[in-house]
């Protein structure tokens, strides 16, 4: 392909991006295809000789439109949302225009130094202290790809501190702490080094957030048994639902142990901290505070395309310290001289993406003023959403709404001596028949033993009338099922 026939391609794959999005509403929310549809209808192999790029990308939207899920549709609520802009779009067509691994300043300072730049930005529209600026030169941040990742670089930077402080402590008896509401993310980093993760109860009467005092005896009980605790992996906004750890108790406790390592998940709930009326309640004070590590995603709740996860340290030499392996074919003047940072001390791989760029149109394109109706907007139809919900004859809420999220289950009047078990299997044949329409994307949960459902809003497109179409199907598919239950039962 030369220059004129990409100009070409290019105004048609614009065109066609378009169009898909202009065209979401209308198309199912979930995919129609069965596991193993691709192979099917692709060759065994690739072809000996190059095609005409037409038929590759008319065999694009043939063969892979019709297998994606699209998480940018208006009554798309599982998981958490996944940012796509149209200017994260073109970020991602310049970034890759001018391909390179950024492993360093000198392989391209443009990376290197936008990234720095955006990292202290999103400080700042976050209100992160400013010991967390990559300007401080004392802490900084840096982009990850995910949050496993953010707490996987975390629990090495303070493995390693600990093991510099105490090196006779045997690895085993090292033990990093999650809670049982802690993504997966804890266990993951558990299990990529080796370590014993310890996940500490949370209950439903502290709206499955973590306590001091569940941490002072955690502690007690551990290190009297001889074991080492190094880090706690602390959430704010958990997975299931949307708890918020009280990190200023915790902090509290844990200045008796000060290689603690005190590491914040906020992956979907910590992009509110644009808006300032959310930063008490989400603990931001005791973050800037007390917190050694933070992470937020962008690319789910602040209209950056994935890969965007923001992790900041309070002190970078940490990282490095952990992370730097330097060969003489990877020295270059200013890396050695400590001018700039080499942000491949600063996670696992070497490479990076150019991932900065479209941090810097999106914070440039919506201003603060854009990200902030964003959130709040989210915040607004979840508030809607759950009133409905608590006004209901056949739902309620599981726990207390948080920000754009609302977990609830069917707890139907007409039948009220369900027992849990009961209740469980009638919420598992309501996600069941939710999850097998392709109107609406949803996803379940279990809390201490309830299952429940989780109603997450965050695609741009999602307006008011959305909201009434899903609580309208919710609410047909639960009367179906609540007859059917009080018919067998009678």
């Amino acid at each position: 392909m030369n220059a004129e026939q990409f100009r070409r391609a290019g105004y048609q794959a614009i065109d066609r991006i378009c169009d898909y999005h202009d065209s979401l509403r209308g198309r199912p929310v979930s995919c129609q295809v069965e596991p193993g549809y691709l192979r099917k209808a692709l060759p065994s192999s690739a072809p000996t000789e190059g095609e005409d790029f037409q038929l590759i990308a008319d065999d694009y939207q043939k063969y892979i439109i019709p297998g994606l899920t699209h998480w940018q549709h208006p009554s798309f609520f599982a998981y958490f949302p996944t940012s796509s802009t149209f200017e994260g779009i073109l970020a991602e067509l310049y970034a890759s225009s001018t391909s390179n691994p950024g492993f360093n300043w000198s392989a391209s300072p443009a990376c290197t130094e936008l990234e720095a730049v955006v990292m202290d930005w999103t400080a700042q529209l976050l209100g992160l202290d400013k010991s967390f600026y990559n300007s401080s030169e004392v802490g900084g941040g840096v982009i990850q790809t995910s949050a496993s990742d953010s707490a996987l670089v975390a629990t090495v930077a303070a493995r390693s501190r600990y093991i510099r402080e105490h090196p006779h402590v045997a690895m085993e008896k090292l033990v990093l702490y999650t809670t049982t509401q802690t993504h997966s993310l804890g266990k993951k980093a558990g299990l990529v080094l080796g370590l014993t993760v310890r996940a500490l109860e949370v209950t439903a009467q502290d709206d499955f957030a973590l306590r001091g005092d569940t941490l002072k005896v955690a502690l007690e009980e551990d290190v009297n048994a001889g074991f080492h605790p190094f880090i706690l992996i602390g959430t704010v906004g958990t997975t299931s639902s949307g708890a918020v750890d009280r990190l200023d108790e915790i902090a509290d406790v844990a200045k008796n142990y000060p290689l603690l390592w005190l590491h914040v998940d906020a992956a979907w709930a910590g992009v509110a901290f644009v808006c300032p009326e959310y930063r008490e309640a989400y603990q931001l004070p005791a973050i800037n505070s007390y917190i050694d590590s933070f992470c937020t995603n962008f690319h789910k709740w602040g209209l950056v395309h994935f890969d965007g996860s923001c992790l900041w340290v309070r002190h970078r030499r940490h990282l490095i310290n952990a992370l730097d392996v330097t060969p003489e074919f990877l020295q270059s003047k200013h890396g050695d001289a400590g001018t700039a940072i080499d942000y491949r001390n600063w996670h696992l791989g070497l490479g990076r993406r150019f991932r900065s760029l479209k941090f810097w149109f999106a914070l440039r394109a919506r201003g603060v003023n854009g990200f902030q109706k964003y959130i709040t907007d989210c915040i607004s139809l979840n508030t809607m959403f759950a009133q409905r919900i608590y006004e209901s004859d056949l739902f309620s809420v599981v726990t207390k709404p948080s920000l754009a999220m609302t977990v609830f289950k069917i707890t139907p009047k007409s039948l009220p001596h369900l027992e849990t078990s009961e209740l469980n299997a009638l919420n598992r044949a309501f996600y069941a028949r939710l999850a097998a329409r392709s109107d609406i994307a949803i996803t379940q949960t279990e809390l201490n033993g309830v299952f429940c459902v989780r109603m997450v809003i965050g695609a741009e497109k999602t307006v008011e009338g959305d909201i009434e179409q899903a609580l309208a199907l919710m609410r047909e598919e639960a009367m179906v099922l609540v007859g059917n239950w009080a018919r067998m039962r009678g």
